[in-house]
């Protein structure tokens, strides 16, 4: 079973679903990734999932528990972080001021959390007094990340993480993935570069009207030929 799972979710936005039994699943230490056309429900999954969109059907496992019932902050104790594509930092906030509210929830010293941070994304740390809403898309990328990931997670979940980004620092926050990875986290994130983000993907999701059209590797699904006619230009 893995970490988190969302098995057969259906919901949407007033009288119409968006999922149509759609299935998500990442393990601890696993990049999954989440493709597909526009209005697929690609972002909607995610929501749901955070406990910011009632499913009508279906469960969210965690660690096999099922937390359906729990609100976007209970998940958050239990141990998910999300970083949505847009509004992700306090703009008028400093940096590390947005690390230290990333820590909300804690009692602890996050002296060490923060230091981590800071070694994940040196940049964070040269502008640390810098106010969030001044730096490059790029780098408020790497603050909201960072935030999510003073919450200590088993789980960080990522939507658009490279949207409006040059082809360098995409490539950056790729490897900076990969090294959060390694610490054991799951990574789940919905990506407009398919081809890319899969590349790196232990498990790879393409949605389309709200339902899985192809699950696999990532790999497999940047060799399926029909995966890359439809979905990856070829």
């Amino acid at each position: 079973m893995s970490y988190l799972a969302g098995e057969d979710m259906r919901g949407g936005y007033g009288a119409a679903d968006i999922l149509r039994g759609c299935a998500i699943a990442v393990d601890r230490g696993e990049i999954a990734v989440i493709v597909g056309p526009n209005g697929a429900g690609k972002s909607t999954a995610m929501r749901a999932l955070f406990g910011m969109l009632r499913l009508r059907r279906g469960r969210v496992l965690l660690d096999g528990r099922d937390i359906g019932r729990l609100t976007p902050r209970e998940r958050v104790r239990a141990g998910m972080a999300f970083v949505p594509q847009t509004d992700n930092v306090f703009t008028t906030m400093t940096v590390q001021e947005n690390l230290e509210m990333g820590a909300f929830l804690r009692r602890d010293d996050i002296s060490e959390s923060m230091e981590e941070i800071f070694g994940l994304f040196p940049v964070l740390r040269e502008k640390r007094r810098q106010q969030a809403g001044t730096l490059s898309g790029g780098q408020r990328q790497q603050a909201a990340i960072g935030r999510a990931l003073m919450t200590r997670p088993s789980v960080l979940m990522l939507d658009e993480p490279t949207a409006g980004v040059s082809p360098i620092v995409m490539d950056e926050l790729f490897d900076r993935l990969l090294e959060i990875r390694r610490m054991g986290i799951a990574i789940l994130m919905v990506e407009q570069n398919a081809r890319r983000a899969l590349a790196i993907a232990d498990r790879g999701f393409v949605l389309v009207n709200g339902g899985n059209r192809f699950t696999d590797t990532g790999h497999a699904l940047l060799a399926n030929p029909e995966v890359g006619r439809a979905f990856l230009g070829g």
